[in-house]
């Protein structure tokens, strides 16, 4: 079982890193924002589930997918207030680049 909890939060610090470099290396702020959001939730689902198993204790499991459901929902509100934010201050612009 411990071995199993290692392997999950190991994947989780995976996909956190993998969120980071999407943070780094994609162009815009939309591709950014997407990457870091889905890498994130994915990355604390795994680390949560892999605690909760070490843990050994159901009350310390329901807590850590309490937080990590809390967690999805703030970084998503988040992520679409920012995006919200973001493509209402930019100029009207077709998707080819042209003004509109």
């Amino acid at each position: 079982m411990n071995v199993i909890a290692l392997v999950l939060c190991f994947v989780g610090a995976l996909f956190f890193f993998a969120g980071t470099v999407g943070l780094l290396r994609f162009p815009d702020t939309f591709c950014r924002l997407h990457a870091l959001t889905k890498a994130d939730n994915l990355g604390l689902g795994m680390i949560a589930a892999g605690l909760a198993l070490a843990s050994g204790s159901w009350l310390v499991a329901g807590k850590l997918g309490l937080i990590w459901l809390v967690t999805m929902l703030g970084g998503t509100t988040n992520c679409y207030l920012l995006a919200h934010a973001l493509f209402a201050a930019r100029p009207n612009r077709a998707p080819d680049g042209e003004s509109v």
